[in-house]
Parts: structure tokens; sequence; C-alpha cells
């Protein structure tokens, strides 16, 4: 009997809203994507609402769903997930954060929320020097480590901590680094924002005076003096996928955050040289990872970020350009791989608008190709076209199910 396997690819924020500068049409819409729009009609395809209609989904909550998993139920804060695809161990009572590398003014109000997208190289040697850092709190240590450009993790370790926190973020530019505060009124919450409230300013004090940033001004690039601490999170509790359908999966993926969810969900994690979590990624080199990867497993999860960074960054052009690159990483995959025993996946993990330069609740358009699947009459992979396919209108926490079903890893509901 022929063993048969699942390849998802997840293009992070691909979809979009009609755009006046696109004539409007989507990036999709516009975009040069001969394989994409193959898998749609040869495949089934449908419109797919991450979470459900209207809400817009963080990638972390969003990933969670297309693994089927109810994010209502299991979501316990972005941090831990950051923590853990950073290769982070991390331990039951730690709470972690996402962090970003910014730049503010000397009233400490938000001039870049991203520090100009910071070099690797720039932020690992900040990062070196705040871990140094002493917490007059003894009992509590913690860990600072950079990932991606801007990115970064922060783990509390300790006793009486709490997840119960706001962000410092702001989330805007033009305001003022918040104070973190606690969200309850147990003494724990109230601990971990002390904590957390002396470890900003503390890192302030440090990265303001920092070599990297001076040289930085001096090159008239932005200083990253500040770090912007939100999504407080602890170790999710959640059952394995090897545990659910009894299957071997492998993650592609760049950025931590994604990462992390997929290992917490056990699958392996493969580092791919020269896989960025930019626009600049290595395509192709993901792609060879995912196919080469099918030979010893039955799910292999592929995630590319390009799209959401250009949408973030207001780039409709980009977009454009990176949605093509991925085309052409599929075609890669679709010369590859053996389609007689692989089922395709093509969806986006939600809307990334060019114009707010935020994740939004408009569903996203997927597509499923392979040997056994109802083709129906869809020709074109986007948004509105999609929208009328086989699958009709569905979850993110359906599609996993729907692809097990395909490779039958899903037992019978009933006698």
């Amino acid at each position: 009997m022929v063993e048969l396997k699942v390849l998802l690819i997840i293009g992070d924020g691909m979809a979009d809203r009609p755009l006046k500068e696109l004539g409007w049409k989507t990036p999709l819409e516009v975009a040069r994507k001969p394989s994409m729009n193959h898998m749609a009609s040869v495949g089934i395809c449908g419109i797919m609402d991450p979470i459900a209609p209207g809400v817009p989904p963080g990638s972390d909550t969003a990933t969670l769903a297309l693994l089927g998993y109810d994010a209502f139920e299991v979501y316990s804060g972005r941090g831990a997930f950051e923590a853990l695809g950073s290769g982070i161990n991390v331990m039951k009572g730690d709470v972690c954060f996402r962090v970003n590398f910014a730049t503010v003014n000397e009233n400490l109000v938000v001039l870049d929320r991203r520090a100009g997208r910071i070099a690797n190289s720039d932020a690992f040697k900040l990062a070196e020097s705040l871990q140094k850092i002493k917490l007059s709190e003894t009992s509590v240590k913690f860990l600072f480590a950079n990932t991606v450009q801007h990115r970064g993790v922060l783990v509390l370790r300790g006793s009486k901590l709490s997840r119960a926190i706001s962000d410092s973020d702001p989330g805007v530019v033009g305001e003022k680094v918040l104070e973190v505060k606690p969200l309850d009124g147990s003494p724990e919450a109230k601990h971990t924002a002390k904590i957390l409230n002396e470890l900003i300013q503390k890192f302030h004090e440090i990265l303001k005076g920092h070599p990297v940033n001076k040289e930085r001004v001096a090159r008239g690039l932005s200083p990253a003096n500040a770090i912007l601490v939100r999504g407080a999170g602890t170790l999710p509790k959640i059952k394995f996928l090897s545990e659910i359908y009894g299957v071997r999966a492998v993650c592609v993926a760049a950025t931590s955050l994604i990462r992390g969810v997929c290992r917490a969900a056990d699958m392996q994690l493969l580092t791919v040289k020269g896989a960025t979590g930019t626009p600049q990624t290595d395509y192709i080199a993901k792609a060879k990872a995912a196919v080469q990867a099918l030979d010893d497993n039955d799910l292999v999860l592929l995630h590319v970020k390009a799209p959401d960074v250009a949408s973030h960054d207001g780039n409709i052009r980009q977009k454009v350009e990176v949605i093509g690159k991925i085309d052409r990483m599929l075609s890669y995959i679709l010369n590859k791989v053996d389609l007689s025993e692989t089922y395709v996946a093509l969806t986006a993990d939600h809307t990334t608008s060019c114009i707010t330069g935020n994740h939004e609740g408009d569903p996203v358009p997927v597509a499923v190709m392979g040997p056994y699947v109802r083709s129906d009459d869809v020709e074109e992979f986007s948004e509105r076209a999609c929208a009328i396919g086989g699958l009709g209108r569905i979850r993110g926490r359906d599609l996993m199910p729907i692809l097990m079903n395909l490779i039958g890893k899903v037992k019978k509901f009933g006698a």
C-alpha cells in the first residue's frame, strides 16, 4: 500500500485586500503565479477563516489553528513560542516574551518599532551586552537572545511569576514606551511587572551608549536604543500531532515564532542555510529541504515569512515580487515530489493589509492538490477565485483534519 504524505505551504500574510494602486486587485491577483494557478486548477479550493470570521489572527494563533488546534482553548501567550523556536528549553513556571529592538528619543517616544530592521550581526552584539545585566531581585534570572533582525526573546525564570501583565510596546510610533502593569490583583503579577520595568530601564541605559549604536548613528542608521516587550506567555498544554494522528512531522521555517509553535506540537525543526525570515530568504533552499524531508516524514510544513514583512512595511511592489518567488519555489516542489502519493496544500496564515500594515480578520484562500481530491472549477489561486471552490468556507482548525483524512490518519467517529 502506498504511504501518502502531506506538504503544507504557508505564505505568511500572503492574502490582502483589493488595492487602489493595483487597480482594485490584490497582490495575489496581479502577481505572476502559474504554479499556484495550476494547483488551483487541478485541486480543490476554498476560503478559510484562520480563527473565526472577522477575527484578526496572530501568526502564533493562526499556526496553532492550521495544525488543528482550537487556539481559544490552548493559547497561553506568544512569548513561550518565541523562546521555544529560538532554541531555549522553556521550563514550567517560566514567563517568556517577544521583544523588539526599537528606536526611541530622549523622552522614550517610539520613533521606529523595528530599529530600521537592524541587521542580525548588530543585534547579536547588543544582545550579548544585555545578558550581563544584574537584577535587584536575585531569586529571578533572565535569558535574552536575538533571533531575526529586530526580533528577540526574553525569558524570566524564578518563583512567583505571572503572565498576567501588560506590554511595554505601544504598538505604534509616536507614543511613549508603556509602563508594564499587572493585569490582575495577584502578588505574582505585581512582582513580574516590577521586575520587567526594572529590566526595560536597564536595557535602555546599556543600549543608548553602546558602541554599536554610536556606529549606527554615524552611518545614518536608527539606533537600537530600547527594548519593547510584549506577548507574555507560558508553556502551552497541547497534545502532540504524533499522538493525535500518529504522524512524523517536520517544520521548515526561519522565524522563531513559527518554529516554536511547531516545536510545541512535537514537530522536528529543520534549519536551512540561507533561510532568513526576510524577503531575501533562499526560497529554493527551503523547497529542497521540504522535498527531502518528505522522504522520511508524513507531514512537512513549509513556512515563508516574506509576504508578511512586505505587507507590514506597506511595500506593495515587494509583496507582488515575493509572491512570484514563492510561486517559483512551488514550481520546484511540484517538479520534484511524487504527486501520485503526495498532497500539496497552499494557504496563508492570515490577511495582512499593505494599507493598514496590520493583520486583518479577512479570510484567506486555500488550495489542495493530490491523487484523490475532488477537483472543482477554480482556475486561479486568489482570495476571490478560491471563494467559490469545493471546500467552501472553512476554519483554520478544519484544514489539518481534512489533510489527515486524505492520507488515512483520521479515525472513524462512531460505530
